[in-house]
C-alpha cells in the first residue's frame, strides 16, 4: 500500500481539492486497494470544516466529490506513515520541513513536480480570489495527479 498525504495551509481548497481528485482518479483506475490518500493543512484553522464551497462545487462539476472531506491539521506520525508527503506551495513545504524528523524529509516535495508540462512550480491558494481561481487550481491538481499516479506506477507498482 502507498500512502499519499496533501497539504495545504487550513486544508480547505488546494489538499482536499487534490484528494478528491487522486481518490477519484484512483477509483477509475482501479487502484483504490493499492494507494491510501488523505490531505492536511500546516495550521489549526478550520479543523472539522468541509472544503471551501467554492472547492466542492468546482470539482462537483467536473464529478468528483468533496463532501466526505473534513479539514485536520498535519501531525507529527504523518511523517512516518506516509510515503509521499505533497506541498501546494513553498511556505507549506518550508513549514512541513522545519517539523519533519531529518530521517523523513526526502518523503516531502511540491505537488507539481509532477506536471512538468505546467510552467508553475506552486497551486496558488484561491481563497481570496475569484471563482476561476478555483478551476485553475483543479486543472493544475489533474496534471500533476495524472504525474503521480504514473510516478507510482513506476516506483512502486512494477510487475
Amino acid at each position: 500500500m502507498v500512502k499519499v498525504l496533501f497539504v495545504c495551509m487550513g486544508n480547505i481548497c488546494r489538499s482536499p481539492t487534490a484528494h478528491g481528485v487522486f481518490e477519484h482518479m484512483l477509483r477509475e483506475e482501479g487502484l483504490v486497494a493499492n494507494i491510501e490518500v488523505d490531505s492536511c493543512g500546516t495550521h489549526a484553522y478550520h479543523i472539522g470544516d468541509a472544503p471551501d464551497r467554492r472547492s466542492r462545487e468546482v470539482a462537483q462539476q467536473r464529478g468528483i466529490s468533496l463532501e466526505h472531506l473534513r479539514a485536520r491539521r498535519v501531525e507529527m506520525s504523518d511523517f512516518e506513515y506516509f510515503d509521499y508527503i505533497l506541498a501546494m506551495d513553498k511556505d507549506n513545504i518550508s513549514i512541513l520541513e522545519s517539523m519533519c524528523p531529518s530521517q523523513y524529509a526526502d518523503k516531502i516535495g511540491l505537488l507539481l513536480e509532477f506536471a512538468p508540462s505546467r510552467s508553475e512550480s506552486e497551486v496558488p491558494d484561491p481563497y481570496y480570489g475569484g471563482p476561476q481561481g478555483f478551476d485553475i487550481v483543479l486543472d493544475m491538481i489533474e496534471a500533476a495527479s495524472r504525474g503521480l499516479l504514473e510516478d507510482i506506477r513506476q516506483r512502486h507498482m512494477k510487475e
